[in-house]
């Protein structure tokens, strides 16, 4: 990850634009007209309430979510949450969703032709404490095809949601894995053209961290704004 700087707008390409033409949906997403200015409201400045339930420990395990283990391979998934420069950002809600170690989200719209994991529901959030720090454990998500082109296949990757303290600044991005051989070949992965920023959304297997014959770990860390912005979904 690259060391968090001054804070300035993003360089153009290192941000994923609206329209991406080899993404085939997001030209059906793009706007085609000018942006409509909508005055804020109570509900996008103050804070939301997030679940059915207090935020606790438990949530950031998703191998511990159901009566047995999960199948796959057990990953630490952790890093820091930092402004743009360098500060941590305490307190912040990081939620993850994910596919199984078979490349199946647990949910009814994926028709792809792998099994669902009973004890996988592959959804967790955390908070970050006083110098920004989150942990994850889950499993390694497989790869999955989809129809955006012919042989399409997604690399393998966890989505990251990050709250601020409204509605109004929540962030998605992507986590993929060094090595990974279709990364070359994802267009997601690929509508961040400046290779330096689309490298800050590939995690670094960090031995330090990994859990003695447990699991192996992945450091993530996420820049929110600044020149070392970490890639956000628009």
């Amino acid at each position: 990850m690259a060391d968090p700087v001054g804070y300035r707008r993003a360089k153009p390409g290192t941000q994923p634009s609206y329209s991406h033409p080899p993404y085939q949906s997001s030209i059906k997403r793009a706007p085609t007209k000018p942006l409509i200015f909508l005055p804020h409201t109570l509900s996008e400045i103050t804070g939301p309430i997030y679940g059915h339930d207090r935020v606790i420990p438990s949530d950031s395990d998703l191998t511990k979510q159901h009566r047995d283990e999960p199948i796959g391979e057990r990953i630490s998934v952790s890093g820091r949450v930092l402004d743009e420069d360098g500060r941590p950002v305490p307190r912040t809600l990081v939620e993850v969703w994910q596919a199984n170690a078979a490349g199946r989200y647990n949910h009814e719209v994926d028709r792809h032709d792998a099994p669902l994991d009973p004890n996988f529901t592959g959804a967790g959030r955390a908070i970050t404490d006083e110098v920004g720090r989150y942990r994850f454990l889950t499993i390694k998500p497989g790869a999955y095809p989809w129809r955006n082109h012919y042989n399409a296949w997604r690399a393998r990757h966890i989505h990251f949601s990050l709250f601020g303290p409204s509605f109004l600044t929540r962030l998605v991005t992507q986590m993929y894995f060094e090595g990974d051989p279709l990364l070359p070949m994802d267009p997601i992965f690929a509508s961040v053209p400046d290779t330096g920023a689309r490298d800050r959304m590939i995690s670094s297997f960090d031995l330090e961290t990994t859990i003695p014959e447990f699991a192996l770990s992945y450091r993530f860390d996420i820049v929110l704004r600044g020149r070392a912005a970490t890639p956000m979904e628009s």
